[in-house]
């Protein structure tokens, strides 16, 4: 490990109660070998301790969540779309019989017509459901492989993507790159790999947060991120896919060192829907705020993925 990550930040990390974060403290800031019987220990545990466990609980055996859904992705954010977003993200994969439930809703009532999802589709919508069902297992699915089609050939001219009508994109359309980044590198065709590249250029010639007035909720870190972007969003995206070493990443890197606590840590600062301090955004109905973690206090969760950005950066 470089030098500079063995702080009380990633003891703290390795000792955490949540096996998902344990599990990627070994494997992307450690190195350990996924052959290690800590981290086979940490990664059999994800779906029965902390987080993983706590989500599940709450499954339904049709699969969703919620006594009266009726809707995968409504109401927000607690349907069953936002959940495996999440269980995707900790690391459940279809070795579990709970998350080949939630895929097989997802085939068969957003899928099954694949010319009207082709058709219809959205950015965030399709983004998200090409990450979740890759990070599940999914990637060689004629219907994951079709998704990521979708997103290469609604990127626009200038690079990036935009869920609305529009020429152009937007920085708050990362869920593209995120897909990009959960597909396995050997599965990348040519037309992915431009994709991405357009769109990490997209990025880094903003400085991940130069576009039009300053929007302040980019500036606070968050999780779940659903479907909106921050600093933090965009760095994790760029430098995963490969650009960590790009100079044009310097303002938004000095931007998160500066939120680093003295410890080494970082704060979860708010929750989506960002609504505080310099957010023009509204509401059209009511939504439950979910989070992992306490508002305002040291996050595990965003700690982990600075210091991944960090190690990236420094490795290029």
């Amino acid at each position: 490990m470089a030098e500079n990550l063995k702080t009380n930040a990633v003891d703290w990390l390795v000792q955490s109660e949540q096996p998902c974060i344990k599990y990627r403290v070994l494997t992307d800031l450690l190195g350990y070998s996924q052959n290690d019987a800590e981290v086979k220990e940490a990664y059999e545990s994800i779906s029965k301790v902390g987080w993983g466990r706590d989500i599940l609980l709450e499954q339904r055996p049709d699969g969703h969540w919620l006594a009266e859904e009726k809707s995968l992705y409504y109401p927000k954010y607690t349907a069953t779309n936002w959940r495996a977003i999440m269980l995707a993200d900790i690391g459940l994969t279809k070795k579990h019989e709970s998350i080949n439930r939630v895929a097989e809703i997802y085939f068969k009532e957003w899928l099954s017509d694949m010319d009207a999802a082709y058709r219809e589709g959205e950015l965030c919508i399709t983004g998200n459901l090409a990450k979740t069902l890759t990070k599940f297992g999914y990637q060689d699915d004629p219907r994951v492989k079709r998704l990521f089609q979708w997103l290469v050939e609604h990127q626009k001219d200038d690079g990036g993507w935009h869920c609305f009508e529009s020429d152009s994109g937007t920085l708050d359309c990362w869920e593209g790159l995120a897909a990009f980044n959960a597909l396995p590198k050997p599965m990348w065709t040519k037309s992915i790999k431009r994709s991405a590249e357009k769109g990490a250029e997209f990025y880094l010639e903003r400085k991940l947060f130069e576009e039009g007035e300053k929007y302040e909720p980019w500036f606070r870190f968050h999780y779940p991120n659903h479907y909106y972007y921050d600093l933090l969003v965009g760095l994790d995206v760029v430098t995963a896919l490969g650009f960590a070493g790009d100079r044009r990443l310097k303002p938004a890197l000095e931007i998160m060192q500066a939120k680093k606590l003295s410890n080494g840590r970082w704060v979860l600062d708010a929750a989506h829907p960002d609504l505080d301090s310099g957010s023009s955004y509204t509401l059209r109905g009511k939504v439950t705020l979910i989070t992992l973690e306490k508002v305002g206090e040291p996050s595990q969760w965003i700690t982990l993925t600075c210091l991944c950005v960090a190690k990236r950066v420094e490795e290029a």
